[in-house]
């Protein structure tokens, strides 16, 4: 039997409403005053995937390898501990410099390690990289505000986008403010966040119109609360169940896929909180009694 709730969210809006801003400026102010720990992806440089015959620490392969003198290294488990992702910057003499570098560690490790591929990216293909990702999240929030307002109304949409902002400009933040490197998946974290959010957002609105239809003379106010107390259970248990996963890679999946998942645990606890404390109740700012009326119309 679900759980049933009776907590006055709509009372706790405005306070809500601070909180959720305050985020946001804190996300933009570390944003200004750090910007992006951007990754090869974004800012050009040459990734090696090496497969190891036993695990080597990779305490040890850094030390190794910043003894080359090849610049700032990054060096990440891929998968399991033989596979090992080394990230560092393009050399200044291109081409000949990046097979001296990959001739450096071929020699270094001997036969310790098996290169298994190597990839370039450079600077200009790196802001395409930028543009293009953040194309792909406009595009993501446009296309949730048609799908809402053709679903539900306009009012839906516009809070639906406003919580969704908030969500994806604190995961921002996030990478920003601990430096995390900022790749092309953060951008998968973003969207995938995005569309975390959106299904318990739906699910909360589908119940705020259905009482709407329900109950007919029910103060706004106390309609919507309602509808986020019946749904409250359901959105817990979700996002609870979620966060065991994401949590399970985080320890266990290595350090490629623990980068991954840590976003997306902040996006999906942020998610929880928009969904319930932001979407709904700022509905109230806009006329749903009208909407009420337009439920009652034959």
């Amino acid at each position: 039997m679900p759980l049933t709730f009776k907590s006055d969210i709509v009372r706790l809006r405005y306070l809500s409403f601070v909180f959720s801003l305050l985020l946001v400026t804190l996300s933009a102010a570390f944003y200004g005053l750090k910007n992006f720990n951007y990754g090869i992806d974004f800012k050009g440089g040459i990734m090696i995937e090496v497969r190891s015959k036993n695990p080597i620490p990779l305490a040890t392969v850094r030390s190794y390898l910043s003894k080359l003198n090849i610049g700032d290294v990054t060096v990440q488990e891929f998968g399991s501990a033989n596979d090992l992702l080394i990230k560092f910057e393009q050399p200044e003499n291109g081409l000949e410099g990046k097979d001296l570098v990959v001739k450096k560690i071929s020699d270094t490790f001997k036969d310790q390690f098996e290169i298994r591929r190597t990839e370039t990216v450079g600077p200009k293909q790196g802001k395409e990289l930028i543009q293009n990702g953040i194309l792909a999240i406009l595009y993501g929030l446009l296309a949730i505000l048609v799908y809402i307002w053709f679903r539900f109304e306009w009012q839906f949409g516009l809070c639906a986008v406003i919580a969704l902002l908030e969500n994806a400009l604190v995961v921002f933040g996030y990478y920003s403010i601990f430096q995390v490197e900022f790749n092309t998946t953060a951008i998968v974290a973003v969207l995938t966040t995005i569309g975390y959010t959106i299904n318990d957002t739906v699910v909360i609105y589908d119940r705020i119109r259905e009482n709407l239809r329900k109950y007919k003379r029910k103060p706004i106010p106390d309609l919507i609360n309602l509808s986020i107390n019946e749904t409250l259970s359901r959105t817990l248990m979700t996002s609870g169940t979620t966060l065991v996963a994401l949590f399970s890679l985080y320890f266990f999946g290595g350090e490629v896929i623990a980068s991954y998942s840590l976003p997306i645990i902040v996006g999906v606890i942020i998610g929880t909180y928009s969904s319930i404390f932001i979407a709904g109740p700022l509905l109230l700012n806009f006329n749903l009694r009208l909407l009420q009326k337009e439920e009652d119309t034959p």
